[in-house]
């Protein structure tokens, strides 16, 4: 056994199988997408994907080809808090659609689903991206359609061999937050160009590109052919990826090192980066039978471009016919390299060596002999250990804000306790906190001000990603901030009203809603797979704020969609008896309604007139 995904053990033959099937997909002449293959004396299948050697194939017509994803088809593919769409590669993206609607795909995936097979999606170079995006698809099919069908979970692996990249930093936050990063494996050879190629816009290697994929594709007269790989558009074309990727490695290095330079940021505005970056877990094929493996995609990113550095210039000469060849040797690389178990992880980058020569224990020596045959400089040693740091530091911010944890949990209960207090006297908390007239109103509003500060500090890190990927998916901080925005946004919103800030800065929910409530609703919506907007309970009063004080003609619609989604709530539990007391803002307007309505309302029912 091969431990190579985190948390999972990949057997040596099902990477062979999942390599020998994508690259016949790459080398077949049927003109289809995909092969399908059931692997006997196994439970295991595998979907290996072909490839497509047209330009519009690989890039559509911005710079670097880039689109949003289908939220339909991937609706994990985003950053919760902030809303944020993953970006994908438009070319590839439309390919997956196109089998996906066209062809079997669908139908004999869902029956091995429901089978209980190990499915594995492989895919060689242009095949790699579809073979992702069908594992991604099938993730969440399992997730959601499939799910009440099956006795256990179902986790198909992802297998990609000399892979272009296919989307944005957004695929390696989510797939990290979702647990499914570990489930993608991609095999990259050391020099092999096409990994790295989408690091560079379509400008600067169009003219290229006709020599380069003549050389990749199988059917053309010029497959494997030695004088494209010796000639000078290869060269031109490994030079001109390098300098891309060594623009983009450069900044996200000096990111990583918490570099303030402003002129990091001019630059950036100037020269434009390319927005893919890897995911998932990356094998490197070091060249001599060794596999180096790294799950941190911001190292990654940095070995995609120290791995393939030239010494010197005359070097060109052979690394260059290498950049091509290699990406179509995955299939000995992998017979030899797996036989020799010779497996090295860089799991803790802090600890990396930064001399080549040094030796402290049989580990580091083991390591060092890995980074060596890598090629990687002192330089790419120390972005490797930013990357190392980066992540300790977003483990360390989560265990500060761990210690919030009691200070949220006490302040909840003491708003809790002023609750009940309110529903003792008859005044519900949203009506007393309004009047503020009492000391444990006063005291409800400096626990609702702590609330604030210490939530609004668990935002501002998540907007900068200065924490863990997995943050927003811990049913624990889901809970909490559920709970918290359920008691301390109607404070919120009876503050916002009773300073009468919607005369100057307009309707609670569109003007000043603050993204620590946002951002808390939206985690609940993700994690119970619900639509956008179908947890926004704690906004019941700004509702009503906003419709007591409009003529029932203008807003009929919106108070009938207020009753019937308040029906829920109050079944549910979400909303409390107090909405209906006597003296409660939603009473007073609701008994200014015309009375045909309210004999029609359910409300009628809950309120004396």
């Amino acid at each position: 056994m091969v431990r190579i995904g985190e948390g999972i053990e990949v057997k040596d033959e099902l990477i062979k199988k999942a390599c020998n099937f994508a690259m016949e997909a790459h080398n077949m002449s049927s003109g289809k997408p995909y092969i399908y293959k059931k692997i006997s004396g196994s439970t295991d299948v595998v979907f290996g994907f072909a490839g497509t050697w047209s330009l519009h194939g690989w890039y559509s017509n911005t710079p670097f080809g880039e689109t949003k994803i289908n939220s339909t088809l991937f609706p994990s593919l985003k950053s919760i808090g902030t809303d944020e769409v993953a970006m994908v590669n438009e070319a590839f993206a439309t390919r997956f659609e196109d089998i996906l609607n066209k062809s079997s795909l669908k139908i004999e995936v869902e029956k091995a689903v429901l089978e209980g097979k190990q499915i594995v999606f492989a895919g060689h170079s242009a095949g790699g991206p579809i073979a992702i995006l069908a594992a991604l698809w099938c993730l969440e099919c399992c997730r959601t359609t499939l799910n009440g069908k099956l006795d256990r979970p179902v986790y198909p692996y992802c297998m990609t061999f000399g892979s272009p990249l296919v989307g944005d930093r957004i695929w390696s936050h989510a797939l990290r937050r979702e647990n499914w990063a570990c489930y993608f494996l991609h095999f990259v050879m050391k020099y092999d160009v096409v990994p790295r190629m989408m690091l560079s816009p379509l400008s600067s290697i169009k003219e290229l590109l006709q020599a380069i994929f003549g050389f990749i594709n199988p059917k053309s007269p010029y497959y494997q052919h030695e004088a494209v790989s010796r000639s000078s558009d290869a060269l031109k074309f490994f030079m001109t990826v390098m300098r891309s990727a060594s623009c983009v490695a450069s900044y996200a290095a000096c990111n990583l090192k918490g570099c303030t330079n402003l002129l990091l940021e001019t630059v950036s505005n100037i020269v434009q980066l390319s927005p893919y970056r890897p995911f998932g877990t990356y094998i490197f094929c070091t060249g001599n039978r060794k596999l180096v493996v790294i799950e941190n995609p911001d190292a990654v990113l940095q070995l995609l471009f120290y791995s393939s550095q030239l010494s010197s210039e005359a070097e060109a000469a052979v690394v260059v016919p290498r950049s091509l060849n290699d990406h179509l040797l995955y299939r000995n690389e992998m017979q030899d390299s797996l036989e020799m178990q010779d497996v090295v992880s860089l799991n803790n980058l802090t600890d990396i060596p930064l001399s080549s020569n040094v030796i402290l224990s049989d580990e580091v020596a083991t390591m060092n002999s890995a980074l060596n045959d890598l090629g990687l400089s002192t330089r790419a040693r120390l972005c490797l250990r930013a990357a190392g740091e980066w992540e300790k530091q977003k483990k360390k911010n989560e265990e500060k804000i761990e210690q919030n944890k009691k200070s949220i949990v006490d302040g909840l209960r003491k708003i809790q306790e002023y609750q009940t207090k309110c529903d003792i006297r008859k005044v519900g908390y949203y009506d007393a906190f309004k009047l503020q007239e009492t000391i444990d109103d006063f005291n409800a509003n400096v626990k609702r001000l702590e609330q604030a500060g210490i939530w609004d500090e668990i935002i501002e890190m998540l907007k900068r990603y200065e924490l863990p990927d997995s943050f927003e998916g811990r049913k624990d901080w889901i809970q909490l901030g559920t709970q918290f925005r359920r008691q301390v946004e109607p404070l919120d919103i009876a503050n916002y009203y009773r300073h009468l800030k919607n005369e100057d800065t307009g309707p609670y929910m569109i003007r000043a809603r603050p993204k620590r409530y946002r951002f808390t609703q939206r985690w609940l919506e993700h994690f119970e797979r619900v639509q956008a907007g179908a947890r926004s309970e704690s906004c019941f009063w700004a509702e009503v704020e906003e419709l007591r004080n409009k003529p029932f003609e203008e807003v009929q619609n919106r108070v009938l969609s207020l009753e019937t989604t308040a029906s829920g709530w109050i079944q549910s539990g979400l909303l409390g008896n107090d909405v209906f007391f006597p003296e409660s803002t939603f009473t007073k307007w609701w008994k200014t309604l015309p009375a045909q309505h309210r004999l029609a309302s359910w409300v009628s029912g809950k309120i004396t007139c």
